[in-house]
């Protein structure tokens, strides 16, 4: 082999060697945190509450829509009970803020069941407002948040 073919290939290997090794070594690098509020569109993170009657009432409408719709169900949620907040910006400040909550719904036909949601700024319709993600355990038969609801909990 000609000498000069070998040494372009040792001073390859020898630099893919240090790039290798360089990639490996060097300290990673964070992006920098920017509160949500200060984004060229910001976020305020004003929610409203868990137990706030819009929201509520949001979901008991959806829920009656999807089981009507969708499963043939004539199934309502009748009322709430034990609501409360398990989490606020959960994620981090420079995320869009949530709130993340959970209560007991009373169905009409009796029985209860776990009501997992989130409420989250710039949700809702075309990016305007607040939205609803929700999910009824045992009721989640789209498997939307798989397994039991446990995907929509914090």
């Amino acid at each position: 082999m000609p000498r000069a073919f070998v040494t372009k290939t040792i001073a390859c290997l020898a630099l893919a060697g240090f790039s290798a090794t360089s990639v490996w070594t060097a300290p990673a690098m964070a992006r920098p945190l920017m509160p949500a509020e200060h984004r060229a569109i910001p976020y305020y993170g004003n929610l409203p509450a868990c137990d706030d009657p819009g929201v509520l009432g949001w979901i008991t409408s959806r829920f009656s829509e999807k089981e009507g719709g969708y499963w043939g169900s004539s199934l309502q949620i009748a009322n709430f009970d034990h609501i409360g907040e398990a989490a606020y910006r959960l994620n981090g400040p420079d995320y869009i803020p949530r709130r993340y909550c959970s209560a007991r719904a009373t169905l009409n036909d009796g029985r209860m069941h776990e009501v997992t949601y989130f409420i989250g700024e710039g949700l809702g319709v075309i990016g305007f407002g607040y939205g609803v993600q929700w999910c009824v355990e045992g009721l989640d038969r789209n498997w939307a948040y798989a397994p039991n609801c446990r995907a929509s909990r914090p």
